[in-house]
């Protein structure tokens, strides 16, 4: 069966047009279309079952844009097969009236400022924001600054903490969001939500809106010297013992006291060792992570250069160094045998996880105060 006479004419007419997108309301059977001169709209007069007559009507998109009436299916069977990323034909995707292809285009490695703008029209919701603004010519963009207010006013409306987290790591990449909206946000995650901090400690660990003092040693001179000349150790610590770096320690103690759920506690875990993952190479890989962390002090018996010029000009910062190591080494399979087993979240999860908070509080004790105080 062919389409309706009448829409077979008004659809015709649409794609004469130099359109930029197509929308089909499935409910209300109509066709919206966005062109440089604005938007139109068609209102379908079905001949048959409104299944098989928008099928119809995105075969006869589909032959406009792609040439072929198979539609996104087809043309991602062929794009696949031909193990090309053709970015130069994500705007057809767009004429298709497909969501699915909506969804391609907008977590496409070619996405640009443009396309962005086109598939906020087709799709304005949260997931495809999220998607969008994984791209860094998007995030530079007006459309990008839209984008990242729209989820900074539904971030009330999440109710999956990884979905919070996820906005807030993605809005607060720099450019976004003004530094009110972002104090706004972090006013939030103290008095309501602390998981919201996860946000922040996943998008700029080293500017939290926190404040803490910096730690004083004596070799600090020598330290920053080192760092200076490109030592990985003396960087990181150069970095761990400044303001920043005691406020980030201090929000990785508040969050392991007040875990939210597995999954949270599992990007917690990653977040800290990623952290210190700069001396990751110059830990003791033989040793498991929770010995170095329950010998406080401990370091490889044959250290590494970068790791003796550092202990040589600062052997008052062994026991801190030692720290520095063995957190290099934390991530979610630390707490794995813990966060497999369980479904449990708050006070109950704190309590399960407490042989692994156990061995990290005396560590990140280290790191805040020094040994032995």
């Amino acid at each position: 069966m062919n389409l309706s006479p009448e829409d077979q004419l008004r659809l015709n007419v649409l794609l004469a047009h130099d359109l930029a997108a197509i929308r089909i309301d499935e409910s209300a059977m109509v066709v919206h279309a966005l062109s440089p001169d604005g938007e139109a709209r068609v209102t379908l007069s079905p001949n048959c079952r409104a299944g098989q007559y928008l099928k119809q009507v995105r075969e006869l998109f589909s032959n406009h844009a792609l040439g072929s009436p198979g539609g996104y299916p087809v043309f991602l069977q062929r794009w696949t097969r031909m193990g090309q990323h053709r970015d130069g034909q994500l705007d057809k995707l767009l004429l298709l009236g497909e969501p699915e292809a909506v969804v391609a285009v907008a977590g496409a490695a070619g996405l640009t400022p443009e396309l962005a703008r086109r598939v906020w029209w087709l799709t304005p919701d949260s997931d495809t924001a999220r998607r969008m603004l994984e791209r860094d010519a998007v995030v530079a963009s007006d459309i990008g600054r839209e984008i990242a207010a729209f989820l900074v006013d539904h971030l009330a409306f999440e109710d999956d903490p990884m979905t919070v987290i996820t906005s807030i790591r993605l809005v607060l990449q720099p450019g976004l969001i003004a530094a009110e909206v972002r104090r706004r946000i972090w006013s939030r995650a103290i008095h309501r939500n602390l998981y919201y901090k996860l946000g922040f400690l996943e998008a700029q660990p080293d500017a939290l809106p926190a404040t803490a003092a910096a730690r004083s040693v004596d070799a600090a001179d020598t330290i920053a010297s080192l760092a200076g000349a490109g030592n990985p150790l003396a960087i990181l610590l150069r970095r761990v013992l400044a303001a920043e770096g005691q406020a980030y320690l201090a929000v990785i103690e508040e969050l392991l006291e007040h875990p939210t759920d597995k999954f949270t506690a599992a990007v917690l875990f990653n977040n800290l060792g990623r952290y210190f993952a700069g001396v990751r190479h110059l830990a003791n890989e033989t040793v498991a992570v929770e010995q170095l962390l329950g010998t406080p002090g401990r370091l490889p018996a044959t250290p590494a250069p970068e790791l003796t010029m550092v202990l040589e000009a600062a052997p008052s910062l062994r026991g801190t160094i030692a720290a520095v190591l063995a957190l290099s080494r934390v991530d979610e399979g630390f707490a794995t045998p813990i966060l497999a087993k369980t479904s449990a979240s708050g006070t109950l999860l704190r309590r399960k996880l407490e042989p692994v908070t156990q061995l990290l509080r005396p560590v990140l004790s280290i790191l805040r105060s020094g040994p032995g105080k």
